[in-house]
């Protein structure tokens, strides 16, 4: 499953500059609002989702080569961390809906651990 076929089937808004999402594939998901549990437990590659927007998560992702961050209940970045973001290549994206919500979904679309 590629990051476009996920942004396209969770309806997710784009924060971050556009690139060819088709060829990104997600090996695992994370759902923590603990950067600590992040660090510890997430698998690179992979997709985080979170209702943290503040610019701690882009430190974070960059430092596990995180493929995405998910944002939920329409928490929203400032601008310096949506360019902090651009500029480490971490995209990131929203969504109103619940954590828990957005990770059932992504399992039921297959995204397990790798």
């Amino acid at each position: 499953m590629t990051l476009e076929e996920i942004i396209t089937k969770l309806d997710l808004k784009l924060l971050t500059q556009p690139k060819d999402f088709s060829h990104i594939s997600p090996s695992s998901g994370y759902a923590s609002d603990l950067l600590s549990c992040v660090m510890a437990g997430a698998k690179q590659k992979g997709l985080w989702v979170t209702l943290q927007a503040h610019n701690n998560i882009i430190a974070v992702a960059a430092l596990l080569e995180l493929h995405a961050i998910i944002i939920t209940e329409n928490a929203q970045p400032d601008a310096a961390t949506i360019q902090r973001a651009n500029e480490q290549d971490i995209t990131l994206l929203s969504t109103p809906l619940q954590t828990f919500a957005v990770t059932g979904k992504l399992w039921e679309m297959g995204l397990r651990d790798a």
